[in-house]
This record gives C-alpha cells, sequence and structure tokens, in this order.
C-alpha cells in the first residue's frame, strides 16, 4: 500500500493490500478500506463505514459523516459502500439513522459525479450513474443501472425502479416504475427508457412486449394498481412483472404517471 505521510490514518482502521492514500486524508477509527481503493486527497472517511475493493474517491469527498437528521443523537448506524465505484470530487455520503434501518448501502459499478449527495439511509444498486449536483434525500431506494441527471432532486422515501432514468433539474417526489424516464421540473412519467434498454441489449420484440405493457397499464381507466394487479396475473415476460410487481408493493410514496391529456 502508499500512504502520503501527510495522511491520518486512526487506530483501529483497516486498509487493505494495495490501497493508495493522498496527501491530506483522514480515515477514522472504524473505516474498512478493502484491496485496491484509491484516494486522491484531502478524502475525509469516518463512522462505521466499510469501502469495497478498487472504489476511487477524488478531493474533497466526505463519505460517512453524521447524517444531516435532527433526529440522530449519535447512536451507532453504518455506511456500506461496493466494490469499483468511483466518487468524484466534493461528494457527501452518509451513514443511516436508528429510525431508518441503520444502514445506507451503496452496490458496485456505480459513478457519483462532482458535488452529488447521497442521504441516510439510502439503498443504491448496482451500476447507477448519478450526475452533477443531484440529491438523493433520505430513504431513497435506486434499483440496478438507474440514471439520474444533473442538478436533479429525489424527495425522501422516493423508489426509483431498475433501469429509470431521471432527466436533469428534475425534482422527483413520487415512485418512478422501473425502465421509466421522467423530465421536467415536477415530472411526469413521459415514457419508457428505450436508449437504456437498448444498451443493455434487450431484444427489439422484447421492447415491443414492453411498450404494449405500459400502453395497456397507463390507458386503461381503472385505478392503476387494479390494472397491474389484472395484468400480472398473466404476464410472462420478466421485465414487465418487474414493474407490475415495483406497482403492487408497499410505498410511502405515489408514483410518477404520465400527463393527462
Amino acid at each position: 500500500m502508499s500512504i502520503h505521510p501527510s495522511a491520518i490514518i486512526e487506530g483501529g482502521a483497516e486498509i487493505g493490500r494495495g490501497c493508495k492514500i493522498g496527501p491530506f486524508c483522514h480515515i477514522g477509527p472504524d473505516v474498512r478500506l478493502a484491496e485496491g481503493v484509491r484516494l486522491h486527497s484531502h478524502v475525509a472517511i469516518s463512522g462505521d463505514t466499510s469501502i469495497g475493493e478498487k472504489t476511487e474517491i477524488w478531493p474533497f469527498a466526505s463519505i460517512g459523516s453524521q447524517p444531516q437528521d435532527l433526529k440522530f443523537e449519535g447512536e451507532p448506524t453504518k455506511l456500506e459502500i461496493g466494490a469499483r465505484n468511483m466518487i468524484r470530487e466534493s461528494v457527501s455520503i452518509n451513514p443511516g439513522t436508528r429510525g431508518g434501518g441503520g444502514i445506507t448501502r451503496i452496490g458496485d459499478d456505480g459513478l457519483f459525479m462532482l458535488g452529488t449527495h447521497v442521504g441516510h439511509d439510502c439503498q443504491v444498486g448496482n451500476g447507477v450513474v448519478v450526475a452533477n449536483h443531484a440529491s438523493l434525500a433520505g430513504h431513497v431506494e435506486l434499483g440496478d443501472g438507474v440514471v439520474i441527471g444533473g442538478l436533479a432532486g429525489i424527495h425522501q422515501f422516493v423508489r426509483i425502479g431498475e433501469g429509470a432514468i431521471i432527466g436533469a433539474l428534475s425534482m422527483v417526489v413520487a415512485d418512478v416504475i422501473p425502465f421509466g424516464s421522467v423530465v421536467g421540473e415536477r415530472p411526469k412519467l413521459s415514457g419508457l427508457n428505450l436508449v437504456g434498454l437498448k444498451r443493455r441489449g434487450i431484444p427489439k420484440a422484447e421492447i415491443s412486449v414492453i411498450r404494449a405493457a405500459y400502453k395497456e397499464l397507463f390507458d386503461g381507466k381503472e385505478p392503476m394498481k387494479a390494472r397491474a394487479q389484472e395484468m400480472i396475473q398473466n404476464s410472462e415476460n420478466a421485465m414487465v412483472r418487474e414493474i407490475l410487481e415495483f406497482i403492487l408493493s408497499d410505498s410511502k410514496r405515489s408514483f410518477c404517471t404520465p400527463a393527462t391529456k
């Protein structure tokens, strides 16, 4: 491993093989860095925080510091960050709180661009991209492969399903279905994330099935959950079923839906 002489590593911290810790970094006593983690410089990591192998963190990131929750009273909570994440300059990521389950989790292979924020008790999947200065409030859930545009804000307790995309400057206050696309200041669901589906290698025929299910789900007159309950009885496509199960699962928010005609 390589540790710059100006870095502060407190007693009890665990530093894996091949880690590179640059100048003026501060690593707290309960931090665990897996093999090959790289901290460029001026990175502060505190709390009960674990960071997976080959994750790279750029200057002035604040990882694991006290959650921004007035109810927090210093109780022991955790932050878990997976492998091969890229955490860019001035990113902040907070641990959990007692009221939110006590842990913030981030999966593998994510990109968190400059100035992004991941609030307490968030549950973030694999391969997520959060663009510059976007913020996730507390208790947000992001599925695998979600893309959040720059300066977007995600309201507390919102769930964003796998493969969804959120446009820049959007303020999302309701759940977004898997593979959905939302754009706007108070965004409506604008369709499916077709670009994302194609990038995942989903065949055209299967995309057509998903589009047909989307149309059926949102074009009917009965309540959306009632339509989803009816559709799931006959749906055999795994991605369609994922959308329907997302709608039928418990949530503390409403849903982003298409604009009314």
